[in-house]
């Protein structure tokens, strides 16, 4: 029978919901269960792929096409296990399902209300994963903060299941915050007693606290959390600030939350977590050899939110390497031809970011014709690949004004063109193409030697392709197609033969990237930049 537990956040917002279900997951993992972690979104939107970054951050892709929260991200870099359109739903998900029922008539006439129709489809949905047989534990992580108006039906529906359930088949954890004031010197337990007052309002009593703290608890201050919000003591879990979000899992399994879980859900403990790859990445992360400053150029760098799968995929690779990766967030729309060397001179590798619209295209061409010359390594994904086609278009190849149809439908040379099958799509929605697709690699390019094989799947996010009618002359001057789709003929990843590192995705190798597989495209990245480094030494 799978089990259940829930968690929900208290005080304010960005505590860590995210890291925490992950740690939770990697360890509960790491002990022979099949686990997997869902995120109950409370916004209206169906999905975040309509959400400008600076909205939600970044908007993560899965395998079979779902854009979804940037928490799913963290969920499979942490367990290496890919996640699906069923584990991220949205308040606007719930609403669509339930009047799509109505108007189709399977409420037989009833008034359609908050209780028991969309608090049925939110625990309908609770279950999906479940259902399946393919877990032992699911994690569901609630999005907001308790006491938020649109994470009621959510809390509702948890308070109901965990009924349904019974306490040993569905636990609640509480992500509350243990503030330090400075000037009284001490930590308060006060925003968490009343955090858990508002949840006990709403008819739940959390099974287990996960205080977040930038000092240590004391033995005192765990017993008073304890006595005044109906917990044992030693489920009262300090959660310290950490100096990366890798460090987390190692620091609950000092806590014992995997056993005080198991314990709670009446699970045996199994085998002691194996963390062992998981410590020696930790090593390499924190041990570098090396180190490099890597440029990240884009147009919602104020947020580096917007680009959190890009900086973990270095985070990864530069493990992979030995080497410390710096990324230095530079504003595209901040490069022009008079500082581009100022801008981007010190830097031992240029990955080009993508992105929508025209905002800040013309600073990432000039950015990767400056690269370019100059033999800095360089990695453009999704438009940074297009703007490389279309910076080597004009500035190569001769071909005048060479653009994409996304800024100008009437180029004289359009070199990025808009897909066929995406020509008459008007809904914005979920209609790109989304999702993991096959690419055959050529041999003997910078890619093969990345992936080591032929045959390989990425995922995409995009509606623009390379034009194939410029193939051939790309090909000529030096710009190699080393990647296609093998049923499409989609260009899928272009590079330079005479350059140190030059290669251009369509897909976002970054969503691939996990602690156990860092990406290839990223691992090799991170090694020309390296190489790059000592040569500048020499």
């Amino acid at each position: 029978m799978t089990k259940y537990i829930f968690v929900t956040g208290g005080v304010t917002s960005s505590l860590g919901k995210g890291i925490i279900s992950a740690s939770l997951a990697k360890l509960l993992q790491a002990r022979g269960y099949r686990v997997t972690i869902q995120k109950f979104d409370p916004y209206i939107n169906i999905d975040p792929g309509t959400l400008n970054p600076y909205e939600h951050g970044e908007c993560y892709v899965t395998e079979d096409g779902a854009e979804t929260d940037l928490d799913l991200g963290h969920y499979e870099r942490f367990l290496n296990t890919p996640t699906s359109q069923a584990n991220n739903i949205t308040t606007g998900r719930i609403y669509q399902n339930v009047i799509n029922k109505e108007r189709q008539g399977d409420y037989l006439g009833k008034t359609v209300q908050v209780v028991p129709h969309i608090t049925d489809e939110i625990k309908r949905n609770m279950r999906i994963l479940g259902d399946t047989g393919n877990y032992d534990i699911v994690i569901t992580e609630l999005g907001g903060t308790v006491g938020d108006i649109e994470s009621l039906p959510f809390i509702e529906a948890v308070r109901q299941f965990k009924w349904e359930e019974g306490s040993t088949n569905a636990i609640v954890i509480h992500l509350t915050l243990v503030p330090y004031l400075a000037a009284a010197g001490e930590l308060k337990t006060k925003p968490t007693q009343h955090s858990v007052k508002a949840l006990l309002e709403y008819g739940i009593q959390p099974d287990i606290l996960v205080c977040r703290t930038e000092h240590h608890i004391s033995a005192d201050i765990r017993k008073k959390i304890a006595l005044f919000c109906n917990v044992n003591v030693n489920a009262v879990i300090e959660s310290i600030d950490a100096s990366s979000i890798y460090s987390v899992p190692l620091l609950m399994m000092k806590e014992q939350l995997d056993k005080t879980v198991l314990a709670k859900l009446k699970l045996p403990s199994k085998n002691e977590p194996d963390m062992e790859s998981w410590k020696d990445f930790l090593g390499r992360l924190k041990n570098p050899t090396a180190e490099v400053k890597i440029g990240l150029v884009g147009k919602y760098v104020e947020l580096p939110d917007a680009y959190k799968s890009i900086t973990e995929a270095f985070i990864h690779a530069g493990a992979k390497n030995e080497c410390k990766v710096r990324v230095e967030y530079i504003p595209s729309e901040s490069i022009y031809p008079d500082n581009v060397k100022e801008k981007l001179g010190h830097l031992q590798g240029v990955l080009v970011a993508p992105g929508f619209g025209s905002r800040g295209i013309e600073g990432k061409i000039e950015a990767i014709k400056f690269v370019r010359e100059s033999e800095i390594p360089f990695f453009g994904i999704c438009l940074g690949m297009q703007c490389a086609v279309i910076e080597y278009g004009r500035n190569v190849l001769g071909l005048k004004n060479a653009n994409t149809t996304e800024i100008d439908e009437n180029s004289e040379h359009p070199v990025i063109n808009m897909m066929e099958e995406q020509k008459n799509i008007t809904l914005k929605g979920g209609t790109m193409r989304l999702g993991a697709y096959p690419c055959d690699v050529k041999k003997g390019t910078k890619a093969y030697a990345a992936y080591g094989k032929q045959h390989i799947t990425e995922r995409h996010r995009h509606r623009y392709e390379f034009n194939n009618k410029y193939l051939q002359q790309y090909e000529d001057a030096g710009m190699i197609a080393s990647g296609f789709n093998p049923d499409s003929n989609l260009v899928e990843i272009v590079e330079l033969k005479n350059h140190p590192f030059f290669v251009g995705g369509q897909f976002h190798p970054e969503l691939k990237s996990t602690v156990a597989n860092p990406h290839p495209l990223f691992v090799k990245f991170v090694a020309a930049a390296m190489e790059h480094a000592k040569k500048k030494t020499i």
